[in-house]
This record gives structure tokens, sequence and C-alpha cells, in this order.
């Protein structure tokens, strides 16, 4: 684990690079929730805690945040090549075109604000290659502010958690006092998924995602739609 010191300053930056304000558009995509709401697989608050709760367990948001963490530590040692590896590697793992693009539109457009506010990463980034997964961006950017690499891994899964469930929230529909009282229930889940995917070797990099790939595809098929995954 990661000896930083973490700070007042630490935790601001992490802060903003977690905040749902943060323009990379996340609040446009549901991962396949759409179709899994239109089909009546989730259709309440406990349905939707319980498909997030899976993919905290078993699902494709285990590897993003394995690869934020090993982008993390390719950043802290300088090593580039290394770097974009892993970039390549993530792009190679989705499953469909839409959580692939999704992936590549929130990490080029976290790479672009990145550049406007840090211009000295420029030759990181360009070294990453086009497109970047926001994983990695993710991962670059708590390395550049010295984020302690546990926190940026905790918050990194507790922004997605939160707007999954902000889909969820809008799609079912449900209150917002409900969406809330689901994102507290999962608080011992995501420092537990934290834990596990700090330890996870390169070669048990797997998951179980089957469902979220089969809801990711018919959602490119989908007559109406509200999110672009």
């Amino acid at each position: 684990m990661d000896t930083i010191m973490f700070t007042e300053n630490h935790l601001l930056c992490l802060l903003q690079l977690a905040s749902p304000a943060l323009p990379v558009g996340a609040y446009s995509y549901s991962e396949g929730l759409e179709t899994l709401v239109e089909n009546s697989t989730i259709k309440d608050s406990v349905t939707l805690q319980h498909w997030v709760e899976a993919e905290l367990r078993y699902g494709a948001i285990r590897l993003d945040g394995a690869v934020m963490v090993r982008a993390y530590k390719c950043m802290k040692i300088g090593d580039l090549k290394e770097l974009s590896y892993w970039n390549s590697w993530l792009s190679a793992a989705r499953e469909t075109e839409e959580l692939r693009a999704s992936s590549w539109q929130m990490g080029r457009s976290l790479v672009r604000l990145l550049i406007e506010l840090i211009p000295q990463l420029v030759p990181i980034t360009d070294a990453v290659g086009n497109p970047c997964n926001y994983a990695v961006a993710f991962g670059i950017a708590a390395a550049y502010w010295n984020i302690e690499v546990q926190a940026a891994l905790l918050a990194y899964l507790h922004s997605w958690a939160s707007n999954l469930i902000t889909a969820g929230v809008k799609l079912i529909p449900l209150g917002q006092t409900a969406g809330q009282q689901v994102l507290l229930s999962l608080q011992e889940l995501l420092v537990v998924a934290t834990g596990e995917i700090m330890e996870l070797e390169d070669d048990n990099l797997s998951c179980c995602s089957w469902g979220l790939s089969l809801a990711s595809m018919a959602h490119e098929t989908q007559y109406t739609r509200l999110f672009r995954s």
C-alpha cells in the first residue's frame, strides 16, 4: 500500500477528481442499466442494489479499478511503455462497442481537462496514445496529485456506483432518498472491493460480466433511450 501522507490538499484534489461535476460525461451512460430496467430485471431499489453489488463483486468494474491502480503505479515509476500497455489491454478487454466507446469518450474528456489544468502532462498523455481509457486517465491524475492509491481506488469505485445509481433513479424511477439509501448500503462492500482489487495480481485479472455484456449489446438497438450506453 502507498505510504503517501494524505493531507487536506490531497483530499480536495481527490474530491475534485471523483466529483459528479467533473466534465467527463459520466451522467450520459447507464452501462446497460437502461435495458435491464426496460425488461424488468431491475425494477426497484432492491434489484438495483443487487445489480450494483454483483458488479462490485464479480464485474468488469474490478478490471477498471485494477488498471487504474496499475496506471497510477506506472506514473510513479515513470514507465510510460507499461502505461501504454495497460491502456491497450483495457481497450481489448471491452466486450461491447458501447462499453468501449464510453470508456474512451470519458477518458478523452478527462485527458483534455487535465492538459488544460496541467500542461506538463502532455508528454505522458501523448505516450499513452489516443484513445485513452477513463481508468487510465484517472490513475494518471491521481498519481500526479500524489493522492494515496487506495483512497483513489475507493473514490473511483464510489464515483462509478454513484453514477450508476443516479441512472437507476431516473430510469426505474426512484426517489432521491431511495437512491441515497442504496449508495449508503454499499459502503462496506466498496471498502471490501477496494481491498480485494488492490491485491489482484496480473494473472488474476478476470471478471464475470456476461450479464452486463448482454445488456449492453441489447442497448445498442433499444428503440427508445435516455442514455448513450
